[in-house]
């Protein structure tokens, strides 16, 4: 399995992978928002290859000392192998390189059996709450 940075021929790959996990939004949305991260910081966007197909993808972003990483999906067909393991551990590298001392994650509520794959990575759960609100329609 190779790690490595998003490239633009993955861009079908991993819009189907989000929505077999059900993490796609609109698919206008999804475009714009990762065209948003590849301008800002294509390095932070990386994806698993496995057989030379696309099987996993996650998204980071930084700020200050403080990184994100969302989106972070397997494909459900190679879901339990080590993949999403093998991407946390790849995106917080770059983080640390880029001199970042604390990650943080959002998981839905609704999402719960993914919590214990965080606490196997050394994630703790925080009592934050998070409010949101769209500003456009």
């Amino acid at each position: 399995m190779l790690i490595r940075s998003f490239r633009l021929g993955d861009y079908s790959a991993i819009t189907r992978i989000w929505q077999d996990t059900n993490l796609d939004r609109s698919e206008t949305e999804s475009l714009d928002a990762l065209a948003t991260q590849l301008a800002w910081d294509s390095e932070l966007v990386m994806v698993a290859e496995q057989d030379g197909e696309v099987v996993g993808v996650v998204v980071g972003t930084i700020d200050g000392t403080r990184a994100y990483f969302y989106r972070l999906a397997v494909d459900p067909k190679v879901q339990k192998s080590g993949i999403g393991r093998k991407l946390v551990e790849a995106i917080e590298t770059r983080f640390r390189q880029r001199g970042v001392n604390r990650v943080l994650i959002m998981v839905n509520q609704d999402n719960e059996e993914v919590i214990p794959f965080y606490h196997s990575l050394g994630y703790e759960l925080q009592k934050y709450v998070t409010l949101s609100k769209k500003l456009s329609s």
